[in-house]
């Protein structure tokens, strides 16, 4: 398997906005956790007119630190990298206490997790954007310009936001620093979130900014040991088709030979979601429904 240079040193404070940038500021929510790393970085863009980032939960501590960095500014926008418990929360609230609007992507209609597997923050069942936006729409404040960049396969909706002024990606979920995002059918599709990967490969940031943890700097390697790693994964799939290996479960067992078994249904969801590209590229077929009760079989 590819290794991917991880990066999990993670300096921060939480509370505080804290500069990243001449027009970015980071607030670290108090959320940490396994799925959200050091908790859920808000990021501020803009110095006198600003627009959010994922303004993250509902917590006294957050709600008090947002309203600390927000004194003597204009919100103007609340931009959403998609609809999990972890991003989107506080933006109904903070929109309606400072009088802006949320600008989100739904999730595709039925595309919600089934599997009864939690492998992420889980669903915000208040997510509902007042604007609707989609790939290459771009907003304006007086010293800072984001355009969208539609990357689904987290999520069906999952939306990154390219800030011009610093040629700079905040990447939400797609890509993390500290590990890789997680892939759950049926909102969330392999064969989307690794052409996804390429998209944002080939726009060459020089920075990115995901939601949890660190910024990755040395960009165009780490997203493409980001793709070698799903790759991999993949190709060890398939040769376990190849030797029999038909149910998920199985193909667990024989390719996650050095994880907890706690961790084995997570790894279920992955294989699966492996699979279903496998099956949609012609390279496996499925009997049964492409969940972790289908047989499948090398083509």
């Amino acid at each position: 398997m590819t290794d991917i240079p991880f990066i999990r040193t993670h300096d921060f404070a939480y509370g505080i906005a804290e500069p990243q940038s001449r027009l970015v500021n980071r607030i670290t929510a108090d959320n940490p956790g396994p799925f959200t790393f050091t908790g859920t970085g808000v990021f501020i863009i803009g110095t006198r007119d600003v627009a959010i980032i994922d303004p993250g939960p509902i917590t006294p501590a957050h709600t008090k630190a947002l309203d600390i960095a927000l004194e003597n500014k204009t919100l103007t926008h609340i931009f959403l990298t998609h609809h999990h418990a972890d991003h989107s929360p506080m933006a109904k609230p903070l929109a309606t206490k400072y009088g802006c609007k949320v600008y989100g992507k739904p999730p595709v209609k039925g595309a919600v997790d089934g599997s009864g597997v939690q492998m992420d923050a889980g669903d915000d069942p208040g997510f509902a954007p007042d604007i609707s936006i989609d790939d290459e729409d771009e907003f304006f404040g007086s010293n800072w310009s984001l355009k969208t960049v539609h990357t689904p396969g987290h999520t069906s909706n999952h939306l990154c936001f390219a800030l011009g002024e610093e040629n700079t990606l905040f990447s939400g979920d797609h890509i993390m620093g500290w590990a890789t995002s997680v892939v759950i059918p049926p909102g969330g599709h392999m064969g989307d979130y690794l052409t996804s990967l390429n998209k944002v490969k080939d726009q060459n940031y020089d920075i990115i900014r995901p939601t949890h943890g660190p910024a990755i700097t040395d960009v165009s390697p780490f997203i493409q040991a980001y793709i070698d790693h799903r790759l991999d994964r993949e190709e060890q799939v398939i040769a376990a088709l190849r030797i029999g290996h038909e149910i998920v479960i199985d193909m667990v067992t024989h390719i996650y030979t050095d994880i907890d078994k706690r961790l084995y249904p997570a790894a279920a969801m992955s294989v699966v979601s492996h699979l279903i590209h496998l099956c949609e590229t012609g390279r496996a077929t499925c009997v049964g429904p492409m969940t972790l009760a289908g047989q499948f079989f090398a083509t």
